[in-house]
């Protein structure tokens, strides 16, 4: 099983539009992944595709990769494993560094 990424995607594309595009250019995708921002749902501009078989996926790549879906070149290429994000206490506030607030005391007059 490969997975493409597809990037540039038009925001109104639906996985049955990214179906279809895939479909012209001769290649049948077994499912569509439409990447969407958690809170409110609306995509994100990204997805992936798996193909079962790799030769596909190497001619999914060179036939999609810079074609256009709804007046945008798409972005297709083999993805890469996932980055595991490491979360930073100093973005956080926690000890390690992150900014002191001080919200007592006479100098903070609200």
């Amino acid at each position: 099983m490969s997975r493409l990424f597809v990037g540039n995607l038009p925001y109104k594309a639906t996985e049955t539009d990214i179906q279809s595009f895939f479909a012209e250019a001769g290649v049948q995708i077994d499912s569509v992944n439409l990447m969407r921002d958690r809170f409110s749902g609306e995509a994100r501009g990204f997805g992936f595709v798996e193909i079962s078989d790799e030769s596909l996926a190497a001619q999914a790549i060179q036939a999609c990769n810079g074609r256009q879906l709804m007046g945008r070149a798409l972005v297709v290429n083999e993805a890469r494993p996932a980055e595991r994000r490491e979360r930073s206490d100093q973005n956080y506030g926690n000890e390690g560094g992150g900014r002191q607030r001080d919200f007592g005391g006479s100098r903070n007059r609200w």
